[in-house]
């Protein structure tokens, strides 16, 4: 007799699959209430609880926030956005932002998000932090499934079915028991409390391992130089993403991150400075092209040598913290402040006279040649931090032989 016409066989796998399947509704149900990621939060209790300083999922959250809250003013970029921009400020006061920068997205990332919010709002003005280095079409972000992105008109229960899929999972279960039991780690809020951008508190509670510090310096620095942009393939995406916002009516404003000038220094001692000056004078075109058919898009360059970017590193000055960055890749939010004061002139942080600055294609040899001046003068002016920029790069070198 086969195993199949046994009732009593047959009773044994009815059990176990009923046993199972209350098991992993259970679970679902259990993190779907619970949901220790927010993935399907906005303005709501859970939203406002403390959490670990990472943030896990953010992806998530940020697209089902924005689908939510439908905002009219977005900024996109990677984790410099995130952390140094604010969404709260007289620049677009009285007006709905939301932040929707990610941890290690590159431009392609951001041109999904750029998209997302496109379909799930009207846009009226877009904010586009960018880097030569993340200008690339790889994944950066490798929590942001592209699922996650709008598609169609019925988002919000696709994007259900989503959330369910994904409560169905160890590692939830196990932050959903933890968060249950006082245990998740309650130090800082949310980035949705913020619209999206980082609550300060959870970097000012890593000072004490290496953010923030002279230990950090190096590591950043490190991971600036190894990413593989700007690609043209990248170039060719993002100007049809911004073709598209201004095919919307929407007001485009792209900024060149102010990193520190050590990362961009490295750049230059790694031997990519003609792609550099080869990108921003494309993004000067870009916006210049986009202009001549009637779209409102600037893109200004807060990176190079001036007074905000050359501070002093803690290896010189014996500092633990900086002034205007939690370390030489992430600025502070009063240097977001700076950036938005300067590009809209509507400033609660009055910008240097020297920092940031508006690229035309008619004055490029011009800002390219004082580019190339500030870096000999910081060469002179910081060889302390050259050599370090310099030790980073050969020590790349050396690992690739």
């Amino acid at each position: 007799m086969h195993a199949s016409d046994n009732p009593q066989w047959r009773s044994y796998v009815a059990t176990f699959c009923a046993a199972s399947a209350l098991v992993a509704g259970a679970v679902t149900t259990l993190n779907y209430v619970v949901d220790p990621y927010l993935t399907h939060q906005w303005d709501t209790p859970q939203v406002q609880r403390l959490r670990p300083p990472r943030e896990k999922l953010s992806a998530w959250s940020k697209t089902y926030a924005m689908a939510r809250f439908r905002p009219a003013v977005v900024y996109l970029g990677n984790s410099r956005t995130e952390l140094g921009l604010p969404t709260r400020g007289p620049v677009f006061a009285g007006r709905d932002v939301f932040n929707s920068a990610l941890s290690g997205a590159s431009v392609g990332d951001a041109i999904a998000l750029a998209e997302h919010a496109r379909r799930v709002s009207r846009l009226d003005v877009v904010v586009w932090g960018i880097d030569p280095p993340s200008f690339s079409m790889e994944e950066g972000n490798t929590e942001l499934d592209r699922e996650l992105i709008a598609g169609g008109p019925h988002y919000l229960w696709r994007r259900g079915l989503l959330n369910l899929r994904r409560a169905l999972a160890l590692d939830m279960t196990q932050d959903s028991i933890r968060l249950l039991r006082g245990a998740f780690g309650a130090v800082c809020h949310s980035s949705l409390v913020f619209h999206g951008t980082r609550d300060d508190r959870c970097l000012d509670l890593r000072v004490g391992g290496w953010v923030g510090t002279e230990a950090a310096v190096l590591p950043r620095t490190r991971e600036y130089i190894r990413a593989s942009g700007p690609t043209a393939e990248a170039f060719s995406a993002f100007e049809a993403s911004v073709g598209a916002l201004c095919g919307d009516g929407a007001k485009v404003r792209l900024y060149i991150n102010p990193t520190h000038a050590m990362m961009l220094d490295a750049l230059y001692w790694a031997g990519k400075w003609a792609p550099l000056e080869a990108w921003q004078r494309g993004l000067a075109a870009l916006a210049g092209r986009q202009r001549g058919r009637g779209c409102d898009v600037r893109v200004y360059d807060f990176s190079g040598y001036n007074s905000i970017t050359t501070e002093t590193l803690p290896q010189v000055s014996r500092r633990n913290m900086m002034e205007h960055y939690w370390e030489t890749s992430h600025y502070r939010g009063h240097v977001g402040r700076m950036i938005l004061g300067r590009i809209f002139g509507a400033a609660d942080v009055a910008p240097p006279a020297d920092f940031g600055v508006e690229l035309l294609p008619e004055t490029m040899d011009l800002h390219l040649a004082a580019l190339r001046a500030g870096r000999e003068r910081y060469h002179r002016e910081h060889a302390a931090e050259t050599a370090l920029a310099r030790g980073v790069v050969a020590e790349r070198k050396r690992a690739a032989r």
